[in-house]
């Protein structure tokens, strides 16, 4: 993403419920659940230049200086070519249930993999400083270093094996953002 894709946010909020509703629908196909608790939202240049958007709105960020730090931020999050890169979010309702489990799944980050057609596996990069001490954060970035779009996602860990095939459309959406990465 580039500066000069990025309006301020009084611009942008003039067109906010347009933009809004044809990114949630850009985000549909890239939102994948895996069993009860963790879900893999990925990202690209839409949905991050709307992220980026919205902080500037919440935020008031007018500065130059900000902005472009935001962009930085978010750009990071896209990986670079040839890579997928999304946030999974680890989701546990009952708070009782929170602590242990993030404390039991501690590790979680590199037995998650993208599966292509052939059966290959390839499995998640992350960077180890979104790992707290002793328990696993609710919100972990991750890249997929990968050489076509993927079939389907799963995790290896020992507690928490399980998998989920891609329907049609999340696959098309994430070969089209991989080719996009490209160029």
């Amino acid at each position: 993403m580039r500066r000069d894709e990025i309006v301020d946010w009084q611009t942008y909020s003039d067109d906010r419920d347009t933009l809004r509703t044809a990114v949630l629908e850009i985000k549909k196909p890239r939102r994948v659940h895996l069993g009860d608790h963790l879900t893999f939202l990925f990202e690209n240049h839409e949905t991050i230049r709307y992220q980026v958007q919205e902080i500037m709105r919440a935020e008031r960020i007018v500065r130059e200086s900000a902005i472009r730090e935001e962009i930085a931020t978010y750009n990071s999050m896209l990986g670079g070519p040839g890579q997928l890169g999304c946030a999974l979010l680890i989701e546990i309702e009952e708070e009782e249930q929170r602590r242990p489990l993030l404390e039991s799944w501690l590790g979680l980050q590199e037995c998650l993999y993208a599966e292509l057609a052939d059966g290959t596996r390839i499995r998640a990069g992350y960077d180890p400083t979104q790992v707290g001490r002793g328990r696993l954060s609710a919100v972990q970035y991750l890249t997929f270093d990968l050489p076509e779009g993927p079939v389907r996602l799963g995790s290896e860990f020992p507690t928490l094996e399980l998998s989920v095939d891609l329907n049609e459309a999340q696959r098309v959406a994430l070969a089209t953002d991989l080719a996009a990465t490209r160029g």
